[in-house]
């Protein structure tokens, strides 16, 4: 129980580390249970696209394609999910397909005069809109649920919450 302005300060200044302590787990689990639903929904050929569909605090590993990020709080922390590297670089082409193309070398630039060799294109496999589309809602209630706990929390500040 707060008794005094002291005391109220104190607890007003530990709720942004309080809420984000709190927050924490709740959104790693989202970003846990976003890449397990990610990786149930992408094609597999030979499982290098599905392999590297993952989820880090920061940003993503060198050659991933960023797939989700969020705006970085004030201390600059971010969730990433992402998918794709260097081997598997495929990850929009396979989310979003590609259109009818000509893959012969230098066949993209517009002077070209060499004989075409056309592709046919391929057909969209989205996994990560789904997966976010179906778990958006549940991932948000949990991280507000949780935060909501850490506010409505009465008890001492512990060392280092009010800083």
């Amino acid at each position: 129980m707060v008794q005094g302005i002291s005391d109220l300060k104190k607890a007003v200044a530990a709720l942004p580390k309080r809420v984000e302590a709190a927050a924490r787990p709740a959104i790693e689990a989202g970003a846990e249970e976003l890449v397990k639903m990610m990786k149930r929904l992408a094609p597999v050929d030979d499982g290098d696209l599905r392999d590297t569909i993952g989820w880090t605090w920061g940003n993503a590993p060198a050659g991933s394609a960023v797939i989700a990020q969020s705006d970085p709080n004030e201390r600059g922390l971010r969730i990433t999910v992402y998918a794709g590297n260097a081997k598997a670089y495929y990850a929009s082409f396979v989310e979003f397909g590609t259109a009818p193309h000509n893959v012969a070398t230098g066949g993209g630039n517009k002077g070209f005069k060499g004989e075409a060799h056309g592709h046919p294109g391929t057909r969209a496999h989205p996994f990560f809109f789904p997966s976010y589309r179906a778990l958006r809602k549940r991932i948000q209630s949990r991280i507000r649920r949780e935060m909501k706990k850490a506010i409505k929390f009465v008890g001492p500040v512990k060392q280092g919450e009010a800083d």
